[in-house]
Order: structure tokens, then C-alpha cells, then sequence
């Protein structure tokens, strides 16, 4: 009786401590300031278009442009004028050749407009404009040159693309 109590007390602490909360992962910070803008470094799993859109927020953006470099699962678009929609096409374990693209707003939201290049272990190349972007092995680097004007992306009624507006001086 007393094997199978100090057994079941046993179990009960590993059963209960497994299920206790773990402290809290230290936070830490993805980016930081540069003279022109910010440098962004963000680590595997990383949704790379969430954290520049919490960073634009987070910084007050008005405007930006990008570049980058790294080891992605892209997910690219092309244009398809007659639905005006992106057709898709995802790719996973892909290395980063070369980002590029801008910030804006449009409806008071971060608006991202990104293109890239991957390439792939037989060094196929794959470019477009990107709807998704996570962090694969490694990481991903991005430098953003902060711009001082606040610009707008407005839908353009014959093609329904959003397209960036340069403003009047």
C-alpha cells in the first residue's frame, strides 16, 4: 500500500509540475535605430511582415523604403488584372537573394508593398511580389531608410491595384 501511495504521489507531482506555467521567454528587442532608419533582424518562425507592420506602427513610420536579405518561406503573388487579384504561389526553404519595397499607409494601416527574389537549393530563381513572408532557418535582415513625408496607397479604379500617391507640394 505505502509502494503504491509513494507511486501515485510520485506520478501526481511529475503530472502536476509538467502542467505548470514556465516563466515567461525574455523578450527581446528585433531592432534597432540607424541613422537613416532601422536595422530589423528577425530570427526563425518569425512572421516577417507582421513585425515591419507592428514596427511601423510601433515607430510612427510616415514612410519608408526597404531592403533585405535571409532564408524565407515565401508565398509570392502575380497580378492577375482581369479578377484583380494576386494568383499565388508558395514556396518553402528558399534563400532571399534580394528584397526590396516601400511603406505607406492606407486607411490609417501600415501599407507594405514588398518584391523578392529566392532562390532555391539548385539555384532556381523565383521573384514576385510577396503576399506572405516567414523566417526560415537562419534569419532575415532588413534595413528600412525612414522617409519624413507620411504617403498613401489609394485604390486605382481601372486597374484596383493600391497604388502609392506622391503628394502635392
Amino acid at each position: 500500500m505505502r509502494i503504491t501511495l509513494f507511486i501515485l504521489l510520485a506520478f501526481c507531482t511529475v503530472f502536476v509540475s509538467a502542467g505548470q506555467a514556465q516563466p515567461a521567454k525574455k523578450q527581446t528587442r528585433n531592432y534597432m535605430t540607424t541613422p537613416t532608419g532601422y536595422l530589423v533582424v528577425l530570427q526563425q518562425g518569425d512572421n516577417v511582415l507582421q513585425e515591419l507592420e507592428q514596427l511601423t506602427r510601433q515607430e510612427a513610420i510616415p514612410s519608408a523604403s526597404i531592403t533585405g536579405l535571409g532564408f524565407v518561406h515565401p508565398t509570392f503573388g502575380f497580378w492577375n488584372a482581369a479578377t484583380k487579384t494576386y494568383d499565388p504561389r508558395a514556396l518553402r526553404d528558399t534563400e532571399l537573394v534580394s528584397l526590396t519595397g516601400s511603406i505607406a499607409w492606407q486607411d490609417n494601416k501600415p501599407a507594405l508593398h514588398l518584391h523578392g527574389v529566392v532562390a532555391d537549393k539548385e539555384f532556381k530563381i523565383t521573384g514576385g511580389h510577396i503576399l506572405a513572408l516567414e523566417v526560415g532557418t537562419g534569419s532575415v535582415e532588413i534595413m528600412i531608410i525612414r522617409h519624413p513625408d507620411r504617403l498613401v496607397r489609394e485604390i486605382d479604379s481601372k486597374t484596383g491595384a493600391a497604388v502609392l500617391q506622391i503628394p502635392n507640394r
